[in-house]
């Protein structure tokens, strides 16, 4: 059986799962500890013309950046192979894909002349925005003042082309006066646990459901009780996909899952995805949670005494269980679910 996916309007290109930070709620696993594998310039020029012309630019135009239209560099932290994020801009610039902009942590940031310089150079190639993510994750490894630094030169170089994700954690640390970084541990003594979720977007997901289980934020429920709740955002979308350096199509906030090869997209469009060769696959793209689980317990899976945090925390153990029996197709990069733990 075959399945159609529908063609990709936007997404975020991730050029290497190695970031400077393991962050305690990424939903990508990135760390310092991945093999070093940036993607290589057969594979980002096959995919960047696999997207020309599919991907869509913001409603308020081609030369205006939205998070979920347009094409994004991610990682992982792109900034890290910076004469291979310039590659990848002046290239996607060339092949008329619009709406382009990277997302960092900003740990380069450390003077206000190094900083210009390398947005200045980004913008020559054809970059016309950032993204900043800032939240308590991310100050755990990255100064706050580099991230001020980056949003007020961003925005004498990009002009309104400056997205800072999230702005509610941005204001929380101006108000605490926060200079340095700061480990998770401390901000909740300060703030308490519902600051890390209170008016802001968050996914139990990825990484989180391991790293956050220890502070007893989120309550857990059986697995059974999380067969009737939706995928949300949905599983399979047009839009937000993300594209890594290995050429998997991975679908929205997924890690570790492979709808097919990227750099063949066309063929993989035209042909759908053959789900008879990715069983996995088929239970949750028709929402048959209990299905899956089924599955698992017949390659030898225990379900959690205690529960899972979320529908995507029973998923994420599902699939990190069978990595290990079995070789599948889907569950890619496999070193993704080795990376799920920060340690």
């Amino acid at each position: 059986m075959n399945l159609q996916i529908p063609t990709p309007i936007s997404g975020g290109l991730i050029l290497s799962y190695r970031c400077t930070a393991s962050c305690r709620h990424c939903m990508y696993a990135c760390s310092p500890r991945w093999s070093a594998e940036w993607i290589s310039e057969a594979d980002l020029e096959a995919i960047l013309q696999s997207l020309a012309g599919k991907i869509e630019p913001s409603p308020w135009g081609a030369a205006t950046m939205s998070l979920n239209h347009g094409l994004h560099f991610t990682g992982g932290e792109p900034f890290l192979n910076f004469p291979l994020l310039c590659n990848a801009v002046r290239r996607a610039k060339e092949l008329g894909i619009p709406s382009l902009f990277v997302e960092t942590n900003c740990y380069w940031a450390k003077t206000d002349r190094g900083t210009r310089e390398k947005l200045e150079v980004l913008r020559e190639h054809g970059l016309i925005g950032i993204m900043i993510s800032i939240n308590p994750f991310y100050l755990e490894y990255v100064p706050f003042e580099r991230s001020e630094r980056a949003i007020r030169i961003a925005q004498e170089v990009f002009g309104v082309n400056v997205a800072v994700y999230q702005l509610e954690h941005y204001r929380t640390f101006k108000r605490l006066g926060i200079r340095g970084r700061l480990p998770i541990p401390e901000f909740l003594k300060i703030k308490g646990g519902g600051k890390l979720t209170r008016n802001t977007e968050f996914f139990l997901s990825g990484r989180a459901p391991y790293e956050m289980e220890e502070f007893d934020l989120f309550p857990k429920y059986p697995a059974e009780s999380l067969f009737l709740k939706p995928c949300s955002p949905a599983f399979i979308r047009s839009w937000h996909n993300h594209f890594d350096s290995y050429g998997n199509f991975m679908p929205g906030y997924c890690g570790g899952l492979s709808l097919g090869d990227c750099r063949c997209l066309d063929e993989l469009l035209v042909a759908g995805i053959d789900l008879d060769s990715r069983p996995l696959l088929s239970y949750i793209i028709a929402d048959n949670f209990e299905g899956l689980l089924g599955f698992a317990k017949e390659h030898g899976y225990r379900e959690r005494e205690y529960g899972y945090l979320s529908k995507c925390h029973l998923c994420m153990e599902l699939r990190k269980f069978l990595v290990r029996a079995e070789d599948f197709a889907e569950l890619a990069p496999r070193e993704f679910y080795d990376q799920l733990e920060s340690g």
